[in-house]
């Protein structure tokens, strides 16, 4: 087994596998996208580069498909499980990087009154789209998944907060920047 650095990424390749009990790279990619992209996006490149070095690893091994195209079908060997599961036992804190490009664009001289409109209007879509899915398929979920789509609805309801308090500091006529809220 090579020595491979594991990575978020490795993880979500190895979590998707695992939950799917086996699945080619495309199936990770699709399941990624259906489940966990709004609150960890993947890039597509990425989710077969991680196949290859998981699969060099030995974390995963691989099964040629005879019939059709020939795709390969992974599975976690055990040394993949039992690093999935070192993975998820571990309770460490790692701050979180938002990665909001509007929140960028204020720092860097963008106008509130410009970007606001349009981020509470993504963030509200976006928080529409959450809240149905907890209510279509909640009752489907784990309490982990269900507990990580939670995050995803304060999320944006947070950012939903911020952003209104944003435009109620451009309305500040008096210029003391005092806007009552904070």
């Amino acid at each position: 087994m090579a020595d491979a650095r594991l990575t978020t990424a490795s993880y979500l390749v190895l979590g998707t596998i695992d939950k799917l009990g086996e699945a080619s790279a495309y199936d990770v990619k699709v399941e990624a996208a259906r489940t966990v992209a709004p609150f960890w996006s993947v890039p597509h490149a990425q989710v077969y580069a991680q196949c290859d070095r998981l699969l060099e690893a030995g974390l995963l091994s691989q099964v040629r498909q005879e019939s059709g195209r020939n795709r390969r079908v992974l599975t976690l060997t055990d040394q993949g499980r039992a690093a999935l599961r070192g993975w998820l036992e571990d309770p460490a804190f790692v701050p979180v990087e938002a990665r909001e490009r509007g929140i960028l664009k204020l720092w860097f001289g963008g106008r509130p009154e410009l970007l606001g409109p349009v981020q509470l209007d993504e963030h509200h879509r976006t928080l529409d789209g959450y809240e149905e899915l907890a209510e279509s398929v909640g009752e489907l979920l784990t309490r982990g998944q269900r507990d990580a789509l939670e995050f995803g609805i304060r999320y944006e309801r947070m950012m939903i907060d911020f952003w209104q308090w944003v435009q109620r500091r451009g309305e500040d006529t008096d210029g003391d920047g005092d806007t009552t809220d904070r």
